[in-house]
This record gives C-alpha cells, sequence and structure tokens, in this order.
C-alpha cells in the first residue's frame, strides 16, 4: 500500500512521478556570495528612525566649546578632528538603549546598521569615545545650562515647581577593596618601594626590560600610589565627618574605611536593604514637562542636606529659584526647609510620623515649640488639601525620572570618582531632555492639528 507524503496528499509513487522521482530543487541560503549593492548609507536606514531624531536633536545643540579647542583647522596642518556632534549622538543614543560600556558601543560602531548609519564613515574607538564621557563634564553641565536655558527663555519650561530624588547607584568597586588606615599606609609603603624599584631597574640593568613594558609598569606603580593616597585622604576625611557627628550624638565613631579602588565612593544602604559601595545621583525636574534642570552626584548615603546646595544650583545655571521644592522625608530637615525659605522657596514634604500624631489626637500640623515661622508654615501647608495634592507631583516626576534612568541602564556607575560618575549623570539629564523635549513638542503639534 502507497504511503503519503503527508497526512493528506498524494501517495508518494504518484509524488514521484509527477516530479520526475527527482532530488527537489530548493532555493537555499548562500551567504558566501559576494554582491555589489549600489545603495547609499541613508537608505538603508528608515525614515523614522530613532538615530534619525538622535542625530537632529544634537546637531541643534551649542557646542561651541568643542569646537573652539579642535587644532586642526582649514589652511593649517594635523589630523582632521572627529566631529563632537558624531561623538556626542552615538553617547545620546547609547544611553536610550542600555548601553553604557565605551567598548561595546565601538563593537556596534563597527557593526550595527543604526550605529554605522550615525559615524557615516568615521572610525571611532572605544578610547576615543570613553576619553569623550570622562573628560568633559564641565562641557556637558554648561550643555544642560543652555538647553534648560533656551527652554526656559522660550516658554517651553518655566521651572515654577520642581521635584527632587536621590537615587543609590551602585559604585565600580567591590567591598573587598575598602581598608582602614592602617592597612591603607602599608600598601601605600608597598607601592612607594615598587616604584623605587622600578627606577633602580632601569638604572642598573636597562636591558631587563624595553623601554615599553618599563614605562608601562612605572605609570601603573606611580597610579597605585596615588590611589592609596587618594584613599587616606578620604579616611582623614570621612574620619572628621565622623568625629562631629559622634560629638552632636554622643557616639563613639567607627574607625573609617575607603576603597583602594574608587577612593571617592561610600558604603551605603541601597533600596533592597543591602550595603554596597555607591554614590547618590541627585535629579532635579521640572514638575509640569519632566525636564531635568539640576544634576548632581555625591558621596552621601543620606539625601538629609541636599535640597538646598540643589536651589543653589539652579540659581547659578539659571539665575532664579523654583517657587516650590517637592522632596520626600530624607530631605525634609528643619535646616532644610528654612534655608530653601530665604531662598524664596516653598518646600513640600511630608510631616514625621504624621499617622502616628494623628491617631494619638495630636495635630501634626499645628506649630511646634521651637518651629520658625518657615517651618511652621511648612506644617500647616501640609495639612492642606492643596498641599497634599501638590505634594502628589513628587512621585510622578522624581520617581518617573529615576526610574527611566535605571531602564537605560544606571544600575552601575561604569566610571570612578565623583567628578567622572558626575559626567555619566550629565549625560543621562541630557538624553532625558533631548528626548522628553521630542515627546513635548510633537504632543503640541498634535493638539494644534
Amino acid at each position: 500500500m502507497d504511503g503519503f507524503l503527508f497526512e493528506k496528499g498524494l501517495p508518494e509513487s504518484e509524488a514521484k512521478r509527477l516530479i520526475g522521482g527527482g532530488k527537489p530543487r530548493l532555493r537555499s541560503p548562500f551567504r558566501g556570495q559576494v554582491e555589489m549593492h549600489y545603495l547609499a548609507l541613508d537608505e538603508l536606514l528608515e525614515e523614522d528612525h530613532r538615530a534619525r531624531f538622535v542625530w537632529s536633536s544634537v546637531a541643534e545643540l551649542p557646542l561651541d566649546r568643542w569646537l573652539s579647542e579642535v587644532k586642526a583647522v582649514e589652511g593649517g596642518v594635523g589630523r582632521d578632528a572627529t566631529d563632537p556632534r558624531l561623538l556626542l549622538a552615538l553617547w545620546v543614543l547609547a544611553t536610550l538603549e542600555g548601553v553604557g560600556s565605551a567598548r561595546e558601543l565601538a563593537r556596534l560602531c563597527e557593526k550595527h546598521l543604526t550605529y554605522l548609519w550615525l559615524c557615516g564613515g568615521v572610525t571611532v574607538n572605544y578610547h576615543l569615545l570613553a576619553d569623550f564621557r570622562s573628560q568633559h563634564g564641565e562641557k556637558l553641565d554648561d550643555l544642560l545650562t543652555r538647553l534648560v536655558a533656551s527652554l526656559l527663555e522660550t516658554g517651553e519650561v518655566t521651572m515654577q515647581r520642581v521635584a527632587q530624588d536621590g537615587m543609590r547607584v551602585r559604585a565600580s568597586a567591590g567591598k573587598s577593596s575598602f581598608k582602614r588606615p592602617t592597612r591603607l599606609q602599608e600598601c601605600l609603603e608597598a607601592a612607594r618601594e615598587q616604584v623605587q624599584e622600578l627606577k633602580r631597574l632601569a638604572e642598573e640593568s636597562p636591558q631587563e626590560l624595553n623601554a615599553r613594558k618599563l614605562a608601562a609598569r612605572k605609570r601603573a606603580a606611580r597610579e597605585r600610589v596615588e590611589k592609596f593616597e587618594r584613599a587616606l585622604q578620604q579616611c582623614e576625611e570621612l574620619q572628621e565627618q565622623r568625629e562631629a557627628t559622634a560629638r552632636k550624638s554622643g557616639r563613639t565613631p567607627q574607625e573609617p574605611r575607603a576603597s583602594t579602588t574608587d577612593p571617592e565612593a561610600r558604603v551605603m544602604q541601597f533600596a533592597d536593604g543591602g550595603y554596597r559601595p555607591g554614590y547618590n545621583v541627585q535629579f532635579s525636574g521640572d514638575t509640569a514637562t519632566g525636564i531635568i534642570a539640576g544634576v548632581e552626584v555625591v558621596n552621601a548615603g543620606s539625601d538629609q542636606g541636599q535640597l538646598p546646595p540643589m536651589l543653589d544650583q539652579l540659581h547659578d545655571r539659571y539665575k532664579r529659584v523654583p517657587e516650590e521644592a517637592l522632596v520626600d522625608g530624607g530631605f525634609a530637615s528643619l535646616d532644610a526647609i528654612n534655608e530653601a525659605e530665604k531662598q524664596g522657596c516653598r518646600v513640600y514634604a511630608p510631616l514625621k510620623d504624621e499617622t502616628k500624631q494623628l491617631q494619638a489626637g495630636r495635630d501634626p500640623y499645628a506649630r511646634k515649640p521651637g518651629d520658625s515661622d518657615a517651618v511652621a508654615a511648612w506644617r500647616a501647608r501640609m495639612g492642606t488639601d492643596d498641599g497634599k495634592n501638590a505634594y502628589k507631583q513628587r512621585s510622578q516626576t522624581a520617581e518617573w525620572i529615576n526610574a527611566l534612568a535605571r531602564n537605560r541602564g544606571l544600575r552601575q556607575m561604569p566610571l570612578r570618582g565623583l567628578s567622572a560618575c558626575r559626567s555619566v549623570a550629565l549625560l543621562y539629564a541630557l538624553t532625558h531632555n533631548l528626548a522628553q523635549l521630542l515627546h513635548l513638542r510633537s504632543r503640541t503639534s498634535q493638539a494644534a492639528s
């Protein structure tokens, strides 16, 4: 009995007769064939691709501070410099897609169509990309100021009310790298001895090492010495802070420790309750638009005392202070409320033990003994419906900004040191603002049509 090729169909003998009994001819993939395609790189990318938005947005930014440092000019000698618009656009796109490694970004620029389109034939390496991100913090800071200032001037952003929140980000250091001053001093002495040994080797037996290897070892030894010296300095600063705190609390200060990998990192408590080396990233965003106006990175594990410096920063950037600031209870120290009121900013923050006081029959919104006028006004303000409704905007602004940063990869710092980590935070803020600005303008154009 003849079988069937499939569950239902022609008998196998009949199928062989119809196809001549030969092997089926199929069109199978063959990827070794060399072909020529007459297509421009621009034709390979969709018209509405995200990379096009990134390039058009970055191209409009004022990058004159970068351009003024380019030494290769028309009519002069020297190799052409890489366009800073390209480097910034690559990092903005990488940030949007959650890529934080310079090596990974360099690999994408060689293989991925989107990044190849952005590069447009310009070659980049990870050293160039890493240096652009880590060594231009002041320019990124100035760029954020100029971008938000232009939006304030056109009225797209009012900065009447801002929301601020802190976000703990894991540092690029391990727990085992934290050492006490005694151990750091021992490591420093060993590193200095290594430097002296390399100098002696270079003078007495230069033939044992070629010049290149010797220079690399000497540089690594010097860097170790510098790291240990910075770690000891951080221990001294931390000791002074703990002694000052101990004088107020009456407790004996613990012996400080500092990391030999990232001396400026601090062990702090994260949202999951664990303690790890990290930094505290502060974003201050406009509640009406979601635009980030202020950025700071500190190595304090607590948000207490971070509101007044942010208000100072906003004043220095834009010559104005927001009328209202929304913060959580970690920011709401009495000194911070008084300082903000002096600058003309009303604070909206939850009262401590508000529920417990209500359950005990006490009025948490009444003036307490020793309250200043600013603190008394804050207590009364948080007891009103308007105050409670205003405070609701904090989470939908500040926590939303932090959540977007998390989703874009800001979970561990790719760089070390406060200055370099601040550059990373500024890059995230610029990326956020460009994406948010596109959303706001598209929404406005849709409403107009």
